[in-house]
C-alpha cells in the first residue's frame, strides 16, 4: 500500500504531433522508496512521450496505463496535458488535480489554453503547476485558489503609471530644488 504524499512523476504538455511544449520530471530525494531511477537521460524521456502521445493523440480516454506508468490526460485545442505516476496511485486524485490545473490555467490564460498561449505564457503556466504540484505532491486541487495565488499582486507593491505628465512633473519638482539649492549658496 502507498502510504506516501509523493504521487506524481512527471507533468508533461505535448502538442499535437507529439513534440515536447513542457515537460517536468520529479525525482525527490526524500521520497520513501528513494530517488527514482526510471527516465533520468533526455533520450529515455523523449522516447517515453513518444511512445504515450501515440497511444494517446485520439481524444477519447483520459487515463492510461503505459510503460509501467499511470497517465492522467486531457486533450486541449492543440496539446495534451498529462499527470504521470506510478500504477498505484489513485486515479481520481490524479485527475482531480489535473482538471484543476487545466481550470485555473483556463481562467489566467482567459480560456486560450492553446500551444501558442502556453508558449507565450510560461511563466503562468509554470506557477499555476508550482501552485499545484511541489516536488510530486499534490498541494491544491481549487482551481479558482491556484489561480488567484498565481495572479495575486504583491501588497508591497503599488502601481505607478509613468506617463508624460509624471515625468514633466518630476522634471518641474527636481529644477525647483535646484533652483532653491543655488539660491541658498
Amino acid at each position: 500500500m502507498n502510504l506516501s504524499l509523493y504521487s506524481i512523476n512527471a507533468f508533461l504538455i505535448l502538442d499535437s504531433e507529439g513534440h515536447r511544449v513542457l515537460a517536468k520530471y520529479y525525482r525527490p530525494k526524500s521520497h520513501p522508496n528513494g530517488e527514482s531511477k526510471e527516465l533520468l537521460t533526455l533520450k529515455e524521456q523523449k522516447a517515453f512521450e513518444k511512445g504515450l502521445w501515440q497511444k494517446t493523440k485520439k481524444a477519447g480516454g483520459d487515463i492510461i496505463l503505459y510503460d509501467g506508468h499511470l497517465a492522467v490526460y486531457k486533450h486541449s485545442l492543440d496539446i495534451i496535458l498529462y499527470f504521470i505516476a506510478s500504477p498505484l496511485e489513485n486515479e481520481l486524485m490524479l485527475s482531480t488535480a489535473l482538471n484543476s490545473l487545466i481550470d485555473a490555467q483556463s481562467l489566467l490564460l482567459r480560456n486560450q489554453l492553446e500551444k501558442r498561449g502556453v508558449l507565450e505564457n510560461l511563466d503562468v503556466v509554470l506557477l499555476c503547476l508550482d501552485e499545484t504540484v511541489d516536488d510530486g505532491i499534490i498541494l491544491d486541487t481549487d482551481a479558482t485558489a491556484i489561480a488567484s495565488r498565481v495572479s495575486r499582486s504583491r501588497p508591497d507593491t503599488t502601481d505607478i503609471t509613468i506617463n508624460e505628465q509624471t515625468i514633466i512633473s518630476a522634471y518641474q519638482t527636481v529644477k525647483d530644488r535646484v533652483a532653491q539649492r543655488i539660491r541658498e549658496l
